[in-house]
């Protein structure tokens, strides 16, 4: 076999399938709550679909985990989650009633929550096979993020929101025929057990890592579920909603290019508690901003935030996950970042929301994200390298 040919053929591979991936992301984010809106539904009737997403995830990524390690078969696992997508979307098409398309969407949440998850798990395990950087094949997750938020908006624009659905089908057979393609990097790593996964659990770093990580969560849920509200409250339109999130998605790509280049040069834990920090500065920011126009200067801040937390987070799990429980414990870390957080930041903010306004959501979000900085520098302090 020709190595370098090889490698550089599966890099393309896995950059394609992070770039039509999210391609999928930005329209399930962005554009299916319009399709909904234009179907009819109020705004709880969407908020009731989407709150599915999170309860599902905690099933789904533990599911999808356990059974690509037990198995070793990730590369299978993440050809019949497309598939499932594509069942779920094939049957939604026809689907104008609330009763009928909650249900639908709660099984492509099913298939397409542990995507990402497991998506990250092939790629940390052929980065390290490949000896290239994570970083620097994520980063066309966010690419495909970027531009087709831009693409989707004026095609849709064009179209009307009745073809929502049929792009979210082709994205997702894009997907389904690209990842055909992927080589089998999971076959070399050692033999699961549920009791070793058990036992890494248990552990008291992967416990307090897990802990810190569903307060960094929380602050960014707040964020994503509760901006638009926070934009719309004062008078923003749709295409500067949009270009909110267009600057968050932009504005992680230099800071993947740097992290791929010079992140190694730098310890997790230090990092991910400055992170933690920018996002508490980011949510304060938020909530004293009186001009729409300015929630898209501090989005820009993703970059320093989620950019730098995410990468870095999946970096320091490799440390204390070993690659034979990869995908589990990257699909625990789902749990908590979509599941866990994602449950306790809709339902404590839309109480703190109703009872004292939107200002207090985002202040929660940053106090959270501040316990979150304060935990990562303990811990780095008190570990024995540190």
């Amino acid at each position: 076999m020709n190595r370098p040919k090889f490698f550089s053929s599966q890099i393309g591979v896995l950059r394609s399938l992070h770039f039509v991936n999210y391609a999928t992301q930005t329209l399930i984010a962005t554009f299916f709550p319009l399709y909904f809106y234009d179907l009819g539904f109020t705004k709880l009737q969407i908020g009731a679909v989407y709150s599915v997403g999170p309860m599902m995830s905690i099933f789904a990524n533990l599911l999808a985990g356990i059974v690509s390690d037990k198995t070793q078969g990730l590369r299978r696992v993440l050809n019949l989650i497309f598939i499932g997508q594509i069942v779920a979307l094939a049957l939604l098409l026809a689907q104008k009633e609330f009763v009928h398309i909650s249900l639908l969407m709660a099984l492509m949440y099913l298939f397409q929550t542990p995507v990402n998850a497991m998506m990250d798990s092939m790629s940390l395990l052929a980065a390290s096979t490949m000896n290239r950087s994570f970083a620097s094949i994520r980063m066309f997750g966010s690419l495909g993020f970027a531009v087709c938020s831009l693409a989707f908006g004026y095609l849709l624009k064009q179209t009307g929101s009745d073809w929502t659905l049929w792009l979210a089908l082709g994205t997702v057979c894009g997907s389904l025929l690209i990842s055909l393609g992927l080589a089998d990097f999971q076959s070399k790593v050692g033999k699961f057990r549920f009791g070793g996964l058990v036992d890494i659990v248990k552990r008291r770093d992967t416990l307090i890592f897990f802990m810190l990580v569903a307060f960094v969560s929380i602050a960014h849920r707040m964020n994503e579920g509760f901006l638009g509200v926070a934009m719309r409250d004062l008078g923003a339109s749709d295409d500067l909603i949009g270009y909110a999130w267009l600057a968050s998605a932009a504005s992680e790509i230099p800071v993947f290019f740097l992290l791929a280049r010079y992140g190694n040069r730098f310890k997790e834990l230090p990092l991910l508690a400055i992170a933690s920090l920018l996002y508490a500065v980011r949510l304060a920011l938020i909530s004293v901003i009186h001009v729409p126009a300015g929630f898209i200067a501090v989005q820009a801040m993703h970059s320093v935030t989620f950019g730098i937390y995410y990468i870095t987070a999946l970096r320091y799990m490799q440390s204390i996950v070993s690659d034979a429980y990869r995908s589990s414990g990257q699909a625990l870390f789902s749990v908590v970042w979509t599941g866990f957080a994602g449950l306790i930041a809709g339902t404590v903010g839309g109480a703190l929301f109703d009872a004292y306004g939107l200002a207090t959501v985002f202040q929660t979000g940053a106090v959270s994200a501040l316990i979150a900085a304060a935990g990562f520098m303990f811990v780095h302090w008190r570990r024995p390298e540190a």
